[in-house]
Formats: structure tokens, C-alpha cells, sequence
């Protein structure tokens, strides 16, 4: 393509440069990343690379980018990480509008001033959280991006700018397109603004474990919580290995002088269900909310009924950890030939009680051959849908379900 690529990139974003060794996507490497500062500026390069022909993928901290399927083909990423600005704080209406290259933690420091959050962890950026659709422990009590994203700006394949939702939490106008992009992994447009409702933040927290023996007592243990009146915000299990003891988590949050009942309540619930007594910390247990695996895996997001947690919690390969409460979980898996036969092995377990399970990510050597998504019901409505949205497939090509 010679430098006549370059030369029309810049002139729409100034900041481009040729790709670095390590400007590359699950082994797929780019020729070129543009630094935009501005959702103006991500429209514009990426009319250039609509004129150009130019495959595009949208990066942000390039933590999730081993996830998914690598890309067909790549030319150019659009780099986020410039833009990481909070827009506009509402704090009266509890109500934030960021940019998506802004670091998670970075926006819990700029919202803990006002005593408020977003109720989503992770140390990743807001648009790689929505594009993942991933979600943390206070999943069970304030729900998932889905259910916390009022608002978001996506710039398409051709450079328009589309925007839905609002900057109140009542306006539901297009939220339901704030949905479809959610876990959308960068392949309908690139994100670079989202709107999200937010909480305050507990005047005191406390964090509830029991050690299980085993599966059933477990579930036991996860089934009264459930069903209890104490209003816990997670619900929690991190199991090492097949047969090992079941440790379940419950965090409670609340005011000092109230607070103490409740979690009194929660221990001798979880105590008579586990059959063993459980401990209360001002701090959550080592394994809160990390990944049961390295960075690169191999890893499978697991979804389940709660109807199935005793199964999976005694069946399944590999570390199991995650949100028994909103039954999402991460199996951390071996690097071995194994690896096909156990994620077969899961699938069988989780279609039984409703679920799915998807290689979220693996080293490239061990994920290639193996469905990495398993059965999609929808996948001909997906496929229609980007075929309107990016009709020459060219945003992260091959990444998402179906070869989307």
C-alpha cells in the first residue's frame, strides 16, 4: 500500500504511527495505530479506512485482546487510550459520562470523592468492559453492564457517529442499542463515550466465607443465601480443583450500626448449610473477583442455572471461581492437549441446566481448531445485524461468533 495509507490517516488523526512488534491482536499483527483524542477524531479515521478498505480493530488496554478469536486480517488499530476523560459528573442524579479509554479504576478514584461509584470492577477500560460485557462480584445485587449503561456513542465502519440513551436514568430511549453493543466485542462500531448510572457508595462493607466440604454443601450454602432476607450485594464460590472444598463468599454492605445483625444472620445461615462455621472479615478473601487463570488462559466463561451449580461445582475441569448468585463463573483450565475434550466436557455440564460455555480465551497454539463459542441460537439475527452495521466486514473481522 506504500505511504499513501499513512499520509490519509494522518490528515484525518494526526496521531497515527506504524505498528510496534507488540501492536499485534491474539498473533494477528496491524500496519498502522491511530491515537484519537476525540469521538470526532475516531469518526474521521475511520472514513479514511472506509475509503482505504482497511480492517479495523478497536483497542483499548490490549488486557482482553487474547480473548475471542484472533481477527482475519488486520491493518489498523484505533488506540483509545487517549481518550480517557470523565465528560460529566451529574453526582445529584447519580449519572457519569465518560470517554472509553478511561481506566476503570481511574474512574472509581474520580467518582469515590462524591462518595458514589459505578458498581463494575476491573482494572480494564469502559469500553473494553462493554464490548466484553464483563462484570465483577456486585453483579448479583446492581446487575451487569447491560443493566447499568443508560447511554453510549459509537462511532460505525464509515465514520457516522450514532448515539443512544440518555444522561438520566429514566430516559430509556434507545437502550435497548446500548444492549446490542454491549458484548458486541468491537465488531458493529467502536465505542467512545458511554453513560452509566451510578451508586453511592456503602458507608461499611463486610465479607461473609464458609470452606464447603463439597459440591452439594456448597450449593446448599448458595441456595439459602439466595433465598435469605439479608440482602447480600455478592454472592461468590472459588473452588481449585475437582473434589477440592468449596469456599463461598457473601459480601454485605450497609451502615455501621445496622450492618451487624445482618451479617450475623448471613454467617449462622451459611454455618448450618455448610456445616461448618463461617468467618466475617472487613477485607474479601485473596480470590475476590481475580481470574481463576493466567492472562492468556486457557479460560471458560461458564453461565449456568442455579439448578446446576451442584453439578458444575463437582464435575468441572480446572479452577472454578465467579458469581454463583448471578450463575457466571470462569473455569481456569490446563495448558495441555486436554483442553478440547474439557471444554466439551463443560458444554455438556451447562447445557443441561440452561447455560453455555465459551473459551474466552486461550494461548493461539491451543484455541486454534476449537469452537471457541459452541451453539449461538441467534446467529443468523447477529449475522444480519452486521451485515446492516459494518456491511463489508471490516471491524475486528472473524472475532465474535459465526466468523463475525
Amino acid at each position: 500500500m506504500g505511504t499513501f495509507p499513512l499520509a490519509a490517516l494522518r490528515a484525518a488523526c494526526g496521531a497515527v504511527t506504524e505498528a510496534a512488534a507488540e501492536d499485534t491482536v491474539d498473533g494477528v499483527s496491524a500496519r498502522w495505530v491511530a491515537w484519537p483524542e476525540s469521538t470526532g477524531e475516531v469518526s474521521a479515521v475511520l472514513r479514511a479506512a472506509a475509503r482505504l478498505g482497511l480492517r479495523v480493530l478497536a483497542r483499548g488496554g490490549g488486557t482482553r485482546l487474547s480473548w475471542g478469536v484472533p481477527p482475519r486480517a488486520l491493518e489498523l488499530i484505533v488506540d483509545t487510550s487517549r481518550m480517557g476523560a470523565v465528560l460529566a459528573h451529574i453526582a445529584g442524579d447519580l449519572v457519569v459520562t465518560v470517554q472509553a479509554g478511561l481506566r476503570m479504576v481511574d474512574l472509581q478514584e474520580a467518582l469515590a470523592p462524591y462518595r458514589q461509584r459505578l458498581a463494575l470492577e476491573g482494572t480494564t477500560t469502559v469500553g473494553g468492559t462493554i464490548a466484553t460485557a464483563a462484570s465483577g462480584p456486585l453483579r448479583y445485587r446492581y446487575g451487569s453492564v447491560r443493566d447499568l449503561l443508560i447511554g453510549i456513542t459509537v462511532v460505525l465502519a464509515d465514520g457516522t457517529i450514532t448515539r443512544s440513551g440518555g444522561t438520566v436514568v429514566k430516559n430509556v430511549a434507545g437502550y435497548d442499542l446500548g444492549k446490542l453493543y454491549t458484548g458486541s466485542w468491537g465488531t458493529l462500531g467502536v465505542i467512545t463515550e458511554a453513560v452509566f448510572r451510578l451508586h453511592p457508595l456503602p458507608e461499611t462493607s463486610r465479607w461473609i466465607t464458609v470452606p464447603a466440604a463439597d459440591a452439594e454443601r456448597a450449593a446448599a450454602a448458595i441456595a439459602a443465601t439466595r433465598a435469605c432476607q439479608h440482602d447480600p450485594v455478592a454472592l461468590e464460590v472459588d473452588r481449585v480443583a475437582p473434589g477440592a472444598p468449596v469456599s463461598v463468599g457473601v459480601a454485605v454492605e450497609g451502615v455501621r450500626e445496622g450492618i451487624g445483625a445482618r451479617v450475623n444472620a448471613l454467617a449462622a445461615l451459611l454455618s448450618a448449610a455448610a456445616g461448618v462455621s463461617a468467618t466475617v472479615s472487613e477485607q474479601p478473601p485473596g480470590w475476590w473477583g481475580a481470574p481463576p487463570h493466567p492472562p492468556q488462559g486457557p479460560a471458560v466463561t461458564l453461565t449456568c442455572e442455579p439448578t446446576g451449580l451442584a453439578e458444575l461445582l463437582a464435575a468441572a475441569p480446572g479452577a472454578l471461581r465467579g458469581s454463583a448468585g448471578a450463575g457466571v463463573l470462569t473455569a481456569g483450565l490446563d495448558d495441555s492437549e486436554r483442553l478440547g475434550a474439557e471444554l466439551a466436557q463443560l458444554r455438556r455440564i451447562v447445557s443441561r441446566h440452561g447455560g453455555a460455555a465459551v473459551l474466552r480465551c486461550a494461548p493461539p497454539q491451543r484455541k486454534a481448531g476449537l469452537d471457541v463459542w459452541g451453539p449461538v441460537s441467534a446467529l443468523a439475527l447477529m449475522r444480519r445485524l452486521k451485515d446492516q452495521f459494518d456491511p463489508e466486514h471490516r471491524l475486528a473481522p472473524g472475532r465474535f461468533v459465526g466468523g463475525i
